[in-house]
Order: structure tokens, then C-alpha cells, then sequence
């Protein structure tokens, strides 16, 4: 794609928000609904692979790492040197990101055993490698690399199974994500890429990073002077993906809330909001940040909860290995109790958990990853009626365990005692999970007692059970609920069922 191609895609941008009801100013995108299918799913995939899935090292900022020898990217850039060569670039590396044992319905499929919704691969990270079929670029997974369209791929297989496909764009830090390559000791980049060029800007890093993902921060940062050039493809980037893809979530990654954005944010919301029109679909996009207006889109936050039952639909990201969003030899991988807590914890909270793994270059997903979507299934398998479709109740639970709020607070994962529980409602009914079921099978839930002073529980229990088990009787005393269950060992939560008229 040339500047006047650009131009041209942008005039046909505009006249979609011209025609439609949707338009780009934040008092009319603020009356945005949240989809309803996106309320009741709950639970969808996130999927990082790209080129950095080659090396398979540190985690998927490779590509900015290996250019810096300092702080915590010298591990990387000496690893690159003595593996690769220096003379060895990021590039490089897309010719042996060959997908050979790639296949979308093998994928889908195990997503689906995960009882997983919707399916969100990354279709551009910060690399600056498209995994689709683009028609602005020659670095893209349809003419390099893996010679097949990735992502339409995915979305024949998803659909095909009944699950609904959404799409993530990093693109927004590729402004400066190559930069570090000006920096280099042993003779740094000088020259100027032209448009179009995979590592096109390559502006020097804005950023004093030290270790990557876990410990970057992700306040806003208001610059002036950014190109706008580079913003205007952003835009007809993400927006082709939008018409060739109809995702129904876009998910933005951090850095589009500075200030030079807002007027391409509020473009692509109102763009892509009037073809879901169009479509005659309901779609919605995930940003951080405060990066979009209040209600006029779904906040999601890193690796991260909130402390309690949020009044708005929210979204926590996070991903199946504590180190890394793509695969790497050696990936530290939560246990899928772990996930299965989280996954409650959100929902309590009226919140959706986006849960991401890391496929390997060749296409396939690992072990450790599928193991942990299959034991996600099998629990929500039996539990599911307590998650899909629920909606909170009046408080998300109780117990002494403190979930810590913000991004990458979900790096201090603590666990859970037996006497913490998380509440759900859907129907009729109500659901208490056991977060740790005890050794005697006896658990007591406070909040829901006869007598509870300022919180007195008056519904009419007409049945007690226990999801998955037989074994259940309950008494309610004026303190607590008390139900007995059996005697069982399990990591996950115990989900019991109160019918109630």
C-alpha cells in the first residue's frame, strides 16, 4: 500500500461514519451496548504467536530485547549474539516461522473441550508482522512465513463449532518497539525505512524498560509529536481487519491512550460499531488505560482483578505461564486450579476472564497449555450453569483471602482457605463456590445465615446441592448456612446450588 492508497481507505472511512448512526465523538460512542452474547460467555481464548514464537526465549518482546544490551533485555541480547550471530536480525527469523503443523479445526476443537466462547487471536503484535491475509503489506502470514491466512483460517474452524471469533491488535507500540536497533553498540541503524517496510518507523524506544511485561507501567504517556502517517495506517490497519474479518471484539493492547490517539480511537470505535451495524451483529472493543471514554467500550485489565463486583462489564487478561503471552522453552505454567479460581473470581465480579496461550512456530500447541484448557473444561463441564450466563449477586462473596486490584496483580496469586467463597446467580438459582473445599466435606457460608445484622438473608431455600456430586444436606442456623458435603480432595472450587423462590 502506497500514501495515496492510504488516503483513499481513509475517505472510505469516513463516509462510513458519516452514514451511520454511529459517529466519531465520545457523547455518542459512550451509548455503546455490551453485547449480550459477551455478557453470558464468560470465558474466551487469547492466542500470542507470531515470528517471536522462533526463538522462544524470555517471552514475545524478543524482538525489542534483542537490540538492547542493558537491564533486564542483556539476557536476550546476549543470548541472540551467541545462538544467532549480531549480524542476525528479527527478519530474519520469518522464513523459519514455517506453521507446518498448523491446524485451525485440531485448535478449535481443543477451545472448545476448554468450554471456551470466543476465540481472540493476536492479528498483529508489536513486531509488526501480520498474522493474516493483508492487502497493505507484504509482511503478513499470507505471503511469508507460514504462506496461509492464519486468522481466517481460525474463523471458518471457530464458527464452524459455534464459537464466536474476536481479534487483538498491539500494532500501537510498533512505533517505537523496533527503535532499540538505533541504539546499538556494534554499528546502530541509521538509515530511514520506507512506508511499508516490516520494520517501519523504528523510532527510538520512548520507554526506559527493565524487565519486560511484569514490571513495565502502563500510565499514560502524552506525547505531541507522533506522526501521523503512522497513526493513519493504525487506523485502515485495524479496519481492514474489521471488514475482512468481522471480528466481534477488536482488543487493544496499552500505549493507544496518548493523547495524539484520541481522534483515531474514536474513528476506528465509530467505524467499526457501523459496520457491526451493517452486519447486523453486536460487537465491542477491550482498551486499558481510561484509552476509550467510559461505557463506550469494555475495560480490560493485565494479568489483573478487581476487589470487588464492578457496576460496568469488565475483562481480566491473562495468560496460562506466569512468564510469557507466547511459548518459550521452559514457560512457568500456573496450575489449571489456579485458572479455574480466576475464572471465578471474575465472574463473581461481573467480569469475563480472557485466557491466552502460546502456540509453538510449528503450529502446534503445547502439552502443558492443552492440559490446562482440557482440565478448564472438565471442570466447567460440570460447573458451567454457574458461569455461563450468570450475572452477580448482591456482593461477590466472602472470606479472608484479599484480591489485590490493577494490572499484573494476578502475579501475587495467594490462593484460597476454606472459608472463602465467591456468589453467582442465574435464574432462579444461586451458586456458592468453595474456593478450598475442606477435609470434612462441612463448609460455612456467614453471609448467607438466618440472623446476619445489616445483611439478613430472607429468600426461601427450596433445594441444596452440590454440583458433580450426590453427597449434600445443609441446616440453616442463624449465623450461617451450613452444607455438608463429601469427603473429597480437589484443588478447584466446589460449586453448591441453592434453588430459591
Amino acid at each position: 500500500m502506497d500514501v495515496l492508497e492510504l488516503k483513499e481507505r481513509l475517505l472510505e472511512i469516513d463516509k462510513v461514519i458519516a452514514a451511520g448512526d454511529h459517529k466519531d465523538n465520545w457523547r455518542s460512542l459512550i451509548k455503546h451496548k455490551v453485547p449480550d452474547w459477551y455478557r453470558d460467555a464468560k470465558f474466551g481464548i487469547f492466542i500470542h504467536w507470531g515470528v517471536y514464537a522462533v526463538p522462544a526465549f524470555k517471552n514475545e518482546w524478543y524482538p525489542n530485547f534483542m537490540y538492547r544490551n542493558f537491564g533486564g533485555a542483556s539476557g536476550v541480547y546476549a543470548h541472540h549474539r551467541e545462538v544467532y550471530g549480531k549480524d542476525f536480525e528479527y527478519r530474519d527469523f520469518v522464513p523459519m516461522f514455517k506453521a507446518e503443523k498448523f491446524n485451525a479445526d485440531e485448535w478449535a476443537e481443543l477451545f472448545k473441550q476448554a468450554g471456551a466462547k470466543f476465540v481472540m487471536p493476536v492479528a498483529e503484535h508489536c513486531d509488526g508482522f501480520q498474522m493474516y491475509d493483508s492487502e497493505l503489506s507484504d509482511w503478513c502470514a499470507s505471503k511469508k512465513g507460514p504462506m496461509k491466512d492464519t486468522l481466517g483460517l481460525l474463523k471458518s474452524a471457530v464458527e464452524k463449532r459455534d464459537m464466536t471469533l474476536c481479534a487483538s491488535s498491539h500494532r500501537m507500540e510498533h512505533y517505537w518497539f523496533m527503535g532499540w536497533m538505533r541504539e546499538m553498540e556494534e554499528n546502530p541503524v541509521t538509515t530511514e525505512f520506507p512506508y511499508g517496510d516490516m520494520y517501519w518507523p523504528s523510532h527510538k524506544d520512548l520507554f526506559d524498560l527493565d524487565d519486560g511485561e511484569q514490571t513495565r507501567t502502563h500510565g499514560a504517556v502524552n506525547l505531541v509529536n507522533m506522526d501521523e502517517l503512522f497513526m493513519q495506517d493504525w487506523l485502515v490497519r485495524c479496519c481492514e481487519i474489521v471488514d475482512k474479518y468481522q471480528p466481534k471484539i477488536m482488543y487493544f493492547d496499552w500505549w493507544i491512550q496518548v493523547a495524539p490517539m484520541k481522534p483515531y480511537l474514536k474513528k476506528f470505535a465509530a467505524y467499526y460499531y457501523n459496520r457491526a451495524n451493517e452486519w447486523g451483529e453486536e460487537v465491542t472493543i477491550n482498551y486499558k488505560n481510561d484509552a476509550f471514554a467510559h461505557t463506550s467500550a469494555v475495560k480490560d485489565i493485565e494479568r489483573g482483578q478487581l476487589s470487588g463486583i464492578s457496576p460496568y462489564f469488565w475483562q481480566n487478561d491473562t495468560s496460562v505461564a506466569r512468564n510469557s503471552w507466547c511459548y518459550t522453552v521452559g514457560n512457568e505454567y500456573k496450575p489449571p486450579s489456579e485458572v479455574i479460581a480466576t475464572l471465578v473470581d471474575v465472574v463473581a465480579k461481573n467480569g469475563s476472564l480472557l485466557l491466552n496461550i502460546g502456540p509453538k512456530a510449528d503450529g502446534t500447541i503445547p502439552d502443558e497449555d492443552a492440559h490446562i484448557l482440557r482440565e478448564v473444561g472438565k471442570w466447567l463441564a460440570v460447573n458451567g450453569e454457574a458461569i455461563y450466563g450468570s450475572y452477580p449477586w448482591r456482593k461477590f462473596g466472602e472470606g479472608p483471602t484479599v484480591t489485590e486490584e490493577g494490572h499484573f496483580s494476578d502475579m501475587k496469586y495467594k490462593g484460597y482457605t476454606t472459608s472463602d467463597f465467591r456468589f453467582t446467580c442465574n435464574d432462579t438459582n444461586m451458586y456458592i463456590f468453595a474456593m478450598k473445599w475442606p477435609a470434612d466435606g462441612i463448609v460455612q457460608i456467614k453471609t448467607l445465615g438466618a440472623v446476619q445484622r445489616g445483611n439478613q438473608f430472607n429468600a426461601v431455600i427450596k433445594n441444596v446441592s452440590i454440583l458433580g456430586q450426590d453427597e449434600c444436606s445443609y441446616r440453616l442456623c442463624d449465623e450461617h448456612l451450613t452444607v455438608i458435603g463429601p469427603k473429597i480432595k480437589t484443588d478447584s472450587p466446589v460449586v453448591i446450588k441453592l434453588e430459591l423462590d
